[in-house]
């Protein structure tokens, strides 16, 4: 299932994700302020291990960078893929969630990504090692950096995130796959895939007409219709 997921870009997830008419299309999904780092890397699939972090100020007890190697751990416990995510309590950033040292780590433990609300750094090391980073900027220092809190709900990019959640994300940004639907959603992309094809197929074509398009656009739809009525169907009798 997985694998399925990676062969299609987020927009697709999320057009897919559309048909179940279960959540509102305004929902599921980060926004603008989250954008990837190395927006040529494919797409990123796998499961939230969730952390809140701070750097604006010294810790009270421990050093900079503490609470890493509970955070290891509890990456090591946690079956994968995973994706690390963490939301920065300041605001705004005071300084990068992350760097070289932490991806690498992070990748050495089974993990497939990464998403900060905050900033990062680092970003030619981070580069070579085909880790793919979502933030909201880049900052240089890594400040007095403390990871605070471990297994946590957190909001970025305007989506809460719990630990566990399915998440898909490339060069257009991250969404949230409901475990329910992951399934039927890795099958489907496929069919909504040949349905736009009629669409865009059409249009290659030499001197295509106004009632050509209007056409093309009637059948993709009715085939994504039908594709809806299947899908809600294989969720339904799934549970």
């Amino acid at each position: 299932m997985l694998a399925a997921l990676r062969k299609f870009d987020t927009p697709t997830i999320c057009n897919l994700l559309e048909l179940f008419d279960s959540i509102p299309r305004t929902s599921g999904y980060m926004d603008a302020r989250i954008e990837p780092c190395f927006p040529h890397l494919p797409p990123m699939v796998g499961y939230a291990v969730t952390a809140t972090f701070r750097s604006g100020a010294k810790p009270r007890g421990g050093d900079v960078y503490s609470g890493l190697e509970k955070q290891v751990r509890m990456i090591a416990d946690t079956p994968g893929p995973k994706v690390v995510v963490f939301q920065d309590l300041d605001d705004p950033a005071a300084a990068a969630t992350f760097g070289e040292v932490m991806c690498s780590t992070y990748k050495a433990f089974g993990c497939v990504g990464l998403i900060t609300s905050g900033a990062g750094r680092d970003l030619d090391q981070v580069q070579a090692l085909d880790f793919p980073c979502f933030t909201g900027g880049t900052i240089a220092s890594h400040g007095y950096c403390q990871i605070v809190d471990l297994g946590v709900p957190v909001r970025v990019g305007g989506l809460w995130v719990n630990p566990g959640d399915l998440l898909h994300g490339d060069r257009n940004g991250v969404a949230t796959i409901p475990h329910e639907l992951a399934a039927a959603t890795a099958e489907g992309c496929v069919g909504l895939a040949d349905a736009e094809a009629v669409v865009l197929n059409y249009l290659k074509k030499p001197n295509p007409t106004a009632d050509g398009f209007a056409a093309a656009r009637q059948e993709s739809g009715r085939l994504i219709a039908a594709l809806s009525t299947k899908l809600k169907s294989q969720v339904a009798a799934g549970r």
